[in-house]
Formats: C-alpha cells, sequence, structure tokens
C-alpha cells in the first residue's frame, strides 16, 4: 500500500499509463483511452483528476520533439470553445457521484472507440473545430478523455501535424479542466501524488514508442488499442449500472 493505493493497482496503473503513453506517443492519442477506465475500475477515487496531471505531462515530450507542425489556425478555434465546455464538465464532476461517474466514463470510451474506428470524415472547418473543442472540454474534464473529438477532425491530416497539434491542445485543456475542478473543490492532493509517483511509466511508453514508429504501422497499433478499451470501458459500465 503506498499513497493508500494497493501495490498491485499501482502496477496494472503503471502498465496501462505505459501502453497508453506508447500509443499517445505514435497516433497522436490514447493515454485517457487506455487508462482512464482502467483507473476507474481499479481506483475510482483517483478519478478525473490523476488522469489530468498524466495528460498535462505527456504532451511535453511530444512539443521538444517539435512544433513546426503545429496547426495554430485550427487551435485558434478549437481552444476558445473548450472553455465553456471545460465550466460544463466540472460541474458535472460535482453533481455526479461515483457510480454515475463511472458509467459517463465507460460511455465516453465507448463512443471514442466507435468514432476513432469509424470512417467518417469531418471537415476541418472553424465551426467543426469550435464544436469538436467544446465537447471535449465536456468529455476532457469529465473523463479526462478529449482527445476523439479533436482525432476525428484530423485524422487525414500529417502525422506529424496531429500529433503536435494534438499535444498543444492536450496540455492547455488539460490545465483549463485541473483550474476548473480545482475551483470547484474536487482536486485532491492524493491524485496528484499518485500521477507524480507514476508519471516514469509516461517516460517508458514515449522511450519505446520511436522503435514501435519505425516498425509498426499506426493502424495496427490502434486495433489492439481500441478492442483493449472497448473491452475495459464495457466491464466498466456493466459494474456502474450495477453500482447505481
Amino acid at each position: 500500500m503506498l499513497l493508500g493505493v494497493p501495490a498491485g493497482v499501482l502496477v496494472a496503473l503503471a502498465l496501462a499509463l505505459v501502453l497508453g503513453a506508447l500509443v499517445q506517443s505514435t497516433v497522436g492519442l490514447g493515454v485517457g483511452l487506455v487508462a482512464a477506465p482502467v483507473t476507474t475500475l481499479l481506483a475510482p477515487e483517483l478519478m478525473p483528476g490523476f488522469m489530468l496531471w498524466l495528460t498535462l505531462l505527456l504532451p511535453v515530450g511530444t512539443l521538444l520533439e517539435g512544433r513546426r507542425e503545429v496547426d495554430v489556425r485550427g487551435l485558434a478555434w478549437a481552444l476558445p470553445a473548450r472553455v465553456p465546455g471545460t465550466v460544463l464538465g466540472a460541474l458535472l464532476v460535482v453533481w455526479l457521484d461515483q457510480a454515475a461517474l463511472g458509467l459517463a466514463i465507460g460511455v465516453v470510451v465507448l463512443v471514442a472507440v466507435v468514432t476513432t474506428a469509424s470512417s467518417l470524415r469531418v471537415p476541418l472547418r472553424p465551426a467543426s473545430l469550435m464544436g469538436a473543442g467544446l465537447l471535449s472540454g465536456v468529455t476532457g474534464t469529465v473523463s479526462s478523455i478529449g482527445g476523439p473529438p479533436m482525432a476525428l477532425l484530423y485524422q487525414h491530416q500529417p502525422l506529424a501535424t496531429i500529433r503536435q497539434t494534438l499535444a498543444v491542445y492536450f496540455f492547455v485543456g488539460a490545465t483549463l479542466s485541473l483550474v476548473a475542478l480545482g475551483v470547484g473543490g474536487e482536486l485532491g492532493w492524493r491524485q496528484a501524488a499518485v500521477a507524480a509517483l507514476l508519471s516514469p511509466a509516461l517516460l517508458v511508453g514515449q522511450l519505446v514508442a520511436p522503435r514501435v514508429r519505425r516498425r509498426v504501422r499506426p493502424g495496427q497499433v490502434r486495433v489492439v488499442v481500441l478492442v483493449v478499451c472497448a473491452a475495459s470501458a464495457s466491464v466498466l459500465v456493466v459494474r456502474s449500472l450495477v453500482a447505481l
């Protein structure tokens, strides 16, 4: 037991973070999809602050690799729209109990999996960017999974543009969500402490990612991750429905 979390749970969370960081460093998103349902299943008291602190840290490594491919114009439309979505998400965290929050996270993950796996193509326009920013503000604050709406818009852009643009978006978005949750009294010191303890797992995933990018196609990684995410989210939804 460390910081009130059993050792076995810490190991499971660390493994989920390594896989999530590996995927996100390869295709632009994934740490929330992989680790959020696992965390909610094993240590729901840590959500969503624990994942948001880690979501804040992970993009730094990507941005250190380069920022030339960031779509500044797209972010200029999406980020302001995230602010009202973040406020609404923070209110939902305050209003929902633990079982309802778990159900919400499970549903968000399942919708994200279906959306990410689909061939739907949404035009990259100001209106769609604002809509994605608003929606991801809500889901990102409630569940720490704010990437899929933006990833859906950018999925047909060059991989470097996806990774670097989403890295900036995640960093700013996680900051906004943490501030909103802090104001609402929904952040605890233990969430930050456990995030700091397990943060080296993100580094492991990022260090492995370049080798994976050279040897494995992003689509192959994505299929495996989506299957794992769907399974975790399904278990979470069932368990939350039973607890309601």
